[in-house]
């Protein structure tokens, strides 16, 4: 077993030659990167979540910060806008939004000009908070690249935002989630 793989999971090449061995028609080097991609994937949101739990939120409370900050000045945005943006039920947000509101993150407050619509918005406790986490994730994310050059990262960033835009015009409904498959 190679030094990166742990005792629970193979190593790619373990992976690769074990999906070969069952699957005949495999190409080794596309198994290669979407395998590296799920498990990078997979341990990036293990780190942020550590993060995240050292500053007293998770990361499902980290999103819902991301989406009002995403949403510009004056950071509000309804509900609803809210599950759609983050691939949620109505009732998973209503749920992190009571969370949020309780922790002091977000406010909620009825529309003056709509009296039936609701607005969410940040708190400059809950913008404190994402800016920890943003500083948190940037000296993470610095580390993660530090053996790259300015080109290599050019050139990944260039690729992956590629294979993004390859997976959105295949899938343009799933915004991200496996919401849709349950």
């Amino acid at each position: 077993m190679s030094d990166n793989a742990t005792e629970d999971e193979p190593s790619i090449e373990e992976q690769i030659a074990a999906y070969q061995r069952e699957f005949r028609d495999l190409d080794p080097q596309v198994e290669q990167v979407v395998s590296s991609l799920q498990r990078l994937n997979r341990r990036m949101n293990v780190a942020y979540g550590r993060q995240t739990a050292t500053l007293g939120m998770s990361n499902a409370e980290w999103e819902v910060l991301q989406a009002l900050v995403l949403s510009g000045a004056p950071y509000r945005l309804g509900p609803g806008d809210l599950a759609k943006r983050l691939g949620l039920t109505p009732a998973a947000m209503t749920h992190r939004i009571d969370r949020m509101v309780g922790e002091g993150l977000v406010t909620r407050e009825r529309d003056e000009s709509n009296r039936v619509r609701v607005i969410v918005e940040l708190t400059a406790a809950g913008r404190e908070k994402w800016l920890e986490a943003m500083r948190l994730a940037t000296v993470f994310e610095e580390g993660l690249l530090q053996d790259l050059t300015t080109a290599e990262r050019a050139l990944l960033g260039e690729l992956l935002t590629r294979l993004l835009r390859r997976v959105e015009d295949a899938q343009p409904d799933a915004e991200g989630r496996l919401s849709d498959l349950g």
